[in-house]
């Protein structure tokens, strides 16, 4: 059994997990990783962030693809006048 290194809540079974793998505590449901031999730490926050920047990016492309389509009607719009 394993301590989480945020609460100290101290049963956290990392019996069938392996070196590097991430789990959450069950108490505070902060995400962690095993280190070694019931050794574990705060997964870095920095790994979530990338996946929020992902999100962002996403939006930005649809915002593009909006500012595209606006400017293929105002062609349209001159050709008819």
């Amino acid at each position: 059994m394993a301590s989480c290194p945020e609460c100290e809540f101290d049963e956290i079974d990392t019996e069938d997990f392996e070196e590097g793998d991430k789990l959450s505590c069950p108490e505070c449901g902060k995400s962690l990783v095993l280190m070694g031999n019931d050794e574990l730490e705060i997964a870095d926050d920095e790994d979530d962030l990338d996946d929020d920047d992902d999100d962002l990016e996403d939006e930005d492309d649809e915002d593009d693809a909006d500012l595209d389509e606006d400017e293929d009607e105002e062609e349209v719009e001159d050709v008819d006048e």
